[in-house]
């Protein structure tokens, strides 16, 4: 080998190497959003996508604002946001993550399984900005456990530990589905 054609290789290695080390896509507006998420308005509880890991966490933000249907009725005299839409926005933020690798996603729903361990902190009210984090704990091309917290400014509202499976469309829509197969 020439020492022009070992210079070469070198380059080409470098750049896979640098490639393969570099995240694909580490944030997302809300249109990149829709293309992977089934969810839209008024279940939709991402925003944006502040930076992604493939295949170990996701950081998302979901901007509460007063016009959000759920405050008529949670609460007309103080709305707060209700708790299970906060699992439910880490559960996306999660499903978004992992929806990112399935590549026949218009095929499948990531559907919950399970939650664990839900805790919440502090009220979420209208003008506050929920920031997302969730970090893989287990993955399978089929399942997944999510460990995934909310926050206000620097404060802990809302933790909790999801997890979820990956089914066919088909699959959830009425007969046929089985019990932990809803979305």
């Amino acid at each position: 080998m020439t020492d022009m054609d070992q210079t070469s290789d070198d380059r080409t290695s470098d750049a896979a190497a640098a490639e393969a080390s570099t995240p694909s896509k580490t944030a997302m507006d809300i249109g990149d959003i829709l293309k992977i998420l089934p969810h839209r308005y008024p279940f939709l509880l991402i925003d944006r996508v502040i930076e992604l890991v493939r295949m170990k966490s996701i950081v998302a933000v979901k901007n509460v604002t007063i016009t959000e249907p759920f405050f008529q009725g949670h609460f007309p005299e103080k709305p707060i946001m209700p708790g299970v839409l906060i699992v439910e926005a880490i559960a996306q933020a999660g499903g978004l993550l992992l929806l990112t690798e399935v590549p026949n996603r218009d095929e499948m729903l990531m559907v919950f399984t399970g939650i664990e361990k839900a805790r919440f902190r502090r009220p979420v009210v209208p003008g506050d900005q929920l920031r997302i984090e969730v970090v893989v704990r287990a993955w399978r091309m089929t399942a997944a456990r999510l460990e995934g917290k909310a926050y206000v400014e620097d404060k802990v509202v809302c933790e909790a530990t999801v997890t979820c499976r990956l089914v066919p469309r088909g699959v959830g829509a009425g007969a046929g589905s089985t019990a932990g197969e809803e979305e």
